[in-house]
């Protein structure tokens, strides 16, 4: 019994490992105005066909990063960095999260993140810790299950989505079109889901095919920036932009 106990208690004081995948020393394009490191968190619960960090999906491997040589790495760049962008992998998988975008922010660093939502309590729990959010929509909500492979996934966005509406904190949402999975009437009902709910800020991303079988679908969806859906969508939404590669 002794011997069970004491397991226990081990068991509760061994902090979870913070699980990187990888990362990107310098970018200007994943956090809005500020010059960035990315943070690939390791692991996603959802199994997305076009997903092109598929590398970044298994949760139960060991990573060569830890946040220790992040921490090294970062105060060396403190004065010439402005923010630091967690991604994925999903992010909000990490039980650690909060506690390291408070690390972030007592180096000096502005937050973000790009997430789909599918954490909302942790969502909640970190939203006001951060400057800006990338969030990713896969769709209609109808479809959710048929893009992540996850049933219900679609009420897990949904709320995070609202919570991201709620909470002030400034923010992208962004859909990545795979003509083999989206039409453009998918994408048509998406923006009216989105804009009714109250989404300001819309972007749709072109998707990189991953398999050279299937570019020749790729023309299916027009995305072009003068192209008659990006001129349905340019009237819901106050800023709308089209994403190409």
């Amino acid at each position: 019994m002794l011997k069970s106990v004491h397991s226990t208690e081990l068991q509760l004081n061994i902090k979870r490992p913070f699980l990187i995948g990888g990362l990107t020393p310098l970018t200007t394009i994943d956090f809005p105005d500020h010059l960035s490191t990315v943070i690939f968190c390791q692991g996603c619960s959802w199994r997305c066909a076009y997903c092109h960090n598929s590398h970044l999906i298994p949760r139960n491997i060991k990573t060569e990063i830890n946040w220790q040589d992040v921490q090294f790495f970062l105060k060396k760049r403190q004065g010439f960095l402005d923010g630091v962008v967690f991604s994925g992998g999903e992010p909000l998988l990490q039980r650690r999260l909060p506690e390291m975008i408070d690390d972030l922010r007592q180096m000096g660093f502005d937050v973000a993140m790009h997430t789909t939502g599918s954490v909302p309590a942790r969502f909640r729990t970190v939203l006001p810790k951060l400057s800006w959010v990338g969030f990713d929509i896969k769709g209609p909500f109808s479809h959710y299950e048929k893009i992540t492979g996850v049933a219900k996934s679609e009420i897990q966005a949904l709320q995070s989505l609202e919570l991201l509406l709620e909470s002030g904190v400034n923010y992208e949402v962004r859909t990545t079109v795979d003509p083999l999975i989206l039409t453009e009437t998918d994408i048509l009902e998406l923006a009216a889901e989105l804009s009714n709910l109250g989404v300001k800020h819309y972007v749709l991303q072109q998707c990189r095919p991953i398999e050279s079988n299937v570019t020749v679908h790729f023309n299916t969806v027009d995305l072009k920036p003068d192209s008659e859906i990006a001129t349905q969508l340019n009237d819901l939404f106050e800023t709308f932009s089209i994403r190409t590669y």
